[in-house]
């Protein structure tokens, strides 16, 4: 069995997209998998799966989930090893950051720089964005709701499935995990 976390995009934001998280439970329990929690109302979910291929796995939830709810969701499916791989990678030291002030952006393959480049080398000061491998971190000290940077990213066509998270549901997905 693998663990792994399920991440799906845009839901329960502003009346949008209802996906209570007992359902999505009994959603992902009805698929066969186990030890299925949730994390938030934002569409974070930890279960064990025999299914190695993640694409089947990200197949089969959204065609429940349209099959159930009638709608749309992009999700996207790591192993328990590629957050931590991804958590990893976090260039920003975690002493010098707030935790709810750093983004990783999640995506389903890796990010074509040329997608970026109208950000230019001077950003927008004070965010700093950093391309990992499948994310983007985005560091807002001033928060993401005034960050021009953000804006900017969430107009941008990276030609990927993307889903943002907080570093603090970052770590608390980790934990889950774990155990």
């Amino acid at each position: 069995m693998t663990t792994y976390v399920a991440l799906l995009r845009g839901i329960n934001v502003g009346g949008q997209k209802k996906v209570p998280m007992a359902d999505l439970r009994d959603l992902l329990t009805g698929l066969g998998h186990g030890g299925v929690r949730t994390l938030l109302q934002s569409g974070n979910a930890v279960f064990t799966s025999d299914e190695r291929d993640t694409g089947r796995l990200v197949t089969g939830l959204e065609e429940a989930i349209a099959e159930r709810f009638g709608f749309t969701v992009a999700c996207l499916v790591l192993s328990a090893g590629e957050l931590r791989a991804v958590a990893e990678r976090n260039p920003f030291p975690p002493s010098s950051i707030e935790p709810s002030k750093l983004f990783v952006t999640f995506l389903s393959g890796p990010v074509d720089p040329a997608r970026l480049t109208h950000i230019g080398p001077q950003g927008y000061p004070p965010d700093e964005l950093r391309v990992g491998e499948r994310e983007l971190f985005l560091r807002c000290p001033e928060g993401i709701g005034r960050s021009k940077l953000a804006e900017v990213l969430g107009r941008t066509d990276l030609g990927l499935t993307a889903t943002v998270r907080n570093w603090n549901t970052v770590t608390k997905l980790l934990a889950m995990t774990d155990g």
